[in-house]
């Protein structure tokens, strides 16, 4: 799966295998084996991949089919996957989700 992933990614942003090797600092067929699935990246390797696809690492290894959680104090723990969109429409929902929250507190009242 997660050599999978790796490629779904990649593909997305339109690089070349060279591009992620350079980024990542290793050698192109180092990365293209793991593409290939015949070799994984260490943790430390894994945690650059998420950080630079913007996704969890769980996403790379197929445990979740959700890119990222974007958790935040109006979020209360609640889990919303906003993969892909812009940080101010992120911040929109949070002060909607706020607004909500203070609404429906005042009528319990």
């Amino acid at each position: 799966m997660l050599n999978q992933r790796l490629e779904l990614l990649r593909k997305e942003k339109h690089l070349t295998k060279k591009q992620v090797a350079d980024f990542l600092k290793i050698d192109q067929s180092t990365y293209g084996k793991y593409e290939l699935n015949k070799r994984e990246p260490d943790f430390d390797t894994l945690q650059k991949l998420a950080d630079f696809y913007d996704v969890s690492v769980d996403f790379l290894l197929g445990r979740t089919d959700i890119r990222n959680y974007h958790v935040s104090e109006a979020q209360s723990g609640y889990m919303i996957d906003v993969s892909g969109l812009p940080e101010e429409i992120i911040k929109q929902a949070e002060d909607y989700i706020e607004y909500l929250k203070q609404k429906y507190n005042q009528k319990k009242y």
